[in-house]
C-alpha cells in the first residue's frame, strides 16, 4: 500500500513537470490549454448584449444568454491592417 502511494505521488510530480516545463510532449488539445506552451490558444466568448452590441470576453456571458465559443489564435491579427492612401 505504501509503495502504491509513492507511485501515485511520483506520477503526479512527473505530470506536473511535463505540464510546466515540457509542454511540447503533451497532446495538442492540452498544449492549447497550457499557458506555458507556445501553442496556447485560450477560448473567447462571443455574444450579443441587451443593447445589441457584440461582446467578446474571456468569461462566459450571464446565464441564459446565447454565445459562441471561439478558440483564439495568438498568431492571427485580430485588427485588419490599414494603409493610408
Amino acid at each position: 500500500m505504501k509503495g502504491a502511494l509513492w507511485l501515485v505521488i511520483g506520477l503526479a510530480a512527473l505530470a506536473f513537470a511535463v505540464w510546466t516545463w515540457m509542454p511540447q510532449f503533451l497532446p495538442l488539445e492540452l498544449r492549447r490549454m497550457n499557458p506555458n506552451s507556445p501553442d496556447y490558444a485560450p477560448w473567447i466568448y462571443k455574444w450579443t448584449d441587451a443593447q445589441g452590441r457584440v461582446q467578446l470576453t474571456d468569461t462566459p456571458p450571464p446565464e441564459g444568454v446565447p454565445f459562441e465559443r471561439i478558440r483564439l489564435d495568438p498568431e492571427q491579427n485580430v485588427v485588419p491592417g490599414y494603409r493610408p492612401r
